[in-house]
């Protein structure tokens, strides 16, 4: 064999390892994806994010990538509010969350009361910046007209100071306050929750709408259907 031929070779073999490594590395960049932090709403369950869940297996995410924390009463849910023990599973899940993730950020999409909760603890514990997006899915950001204006509120926690209750301190805490990179509303005009009354707006603004939020989406369904029958939207918005 000659020398020509040799370096030849050697010139194949060293390119032949060149593309081995760079689809080793399109491969792992590929599978690199935000973990993902799903946050059910008051007295609700974390497998009510089932839909949510399976589109997430189906486009690749693993199951260590995506975390369901349950929190609250399941059978009072006049009794929770946005503070103490409510707060540690869903503070703990988007730690844990950022911890885990390759990309070092993490994307949060959460339901009802699950809006305000989460954003409290990415507010009050400076997360905006590990948050690549924020889906927040028939939330009341503005309040509940059903809880009446604080401080002449109903008399639960869910509606009192760290509640729902339209003007809470709660909520006052969180306007206008960044959540992620960004920030996507859920809503409906026939919300049964949201809309108490018939009415969805507060200050002209509809209650589920974010403040500073990228996009708003609009479905003509209840306040559990928009959680249920969105899975694909929900996965669009942080894929």
């Amino acid at each position: 064999m000659s020398l020509y031929s040799d370096r030849r070779d050697a010139r194949l073999l060293r390119l032949l390892m060149i593309l081995f490594v760079c689809a080793l590395s399109g491969a792992a960049q590929a599978a690199c994806r935000d973990a993902v932090v799903l946050v059910h709403g008051n007295a609700g369950t974390p497998t009510q994010f089932d839909n949510t869940y399976i589109e997430l297996r189906a486009r690749g995410w693993r199951e260590d990538e995506i975390l369901r924390p349950a929190w609250g009463s399941r059978t009072c849910a006049a009794c929770n509010d946005h503070a103490g023990s409510e707060e540690i599973p869903v503070r703990d899940a988007l730690v844990e969350a950022i911890a885990r993730s390759c990309t070092g950020k993490i994307d949060v999409i959460a339901h009802s009361m699950g809006v305000t909760l989460a954003a409290k603890q990415i507010v009050g514990y400076g997360l905006a910046g590990d948050v690549d997006a924020f889906v927040g899915i028939a939330g009341a950001w503005r309040g509940l007209w059903s809880c009446g204006s604080y401080p002449w509120n109903v008399a639960t926690s869910t509606c009192g100071a760290q509640g729902l209750s339209v003007g809470s301190p709660l909520l006052a805490s969180l306007a206008s306050r960044p959540l992620a990179m960004r920030t996507h509303s859920i809503k409906s005009w026939i919300d049964q929750i949201v809309c108490y009354g018939g009415v969805c707006t507060v200050g002209g603004r509809h209650s589920s709408e974010i403040d500073g939020e990228t996009a708003s989406y609009t479905f003509a369904t209840g306040h559990f259907g928009l959680l249920t029958d969105t899975a694909v939207l929900q996965v669009d918005l942080i894929d």
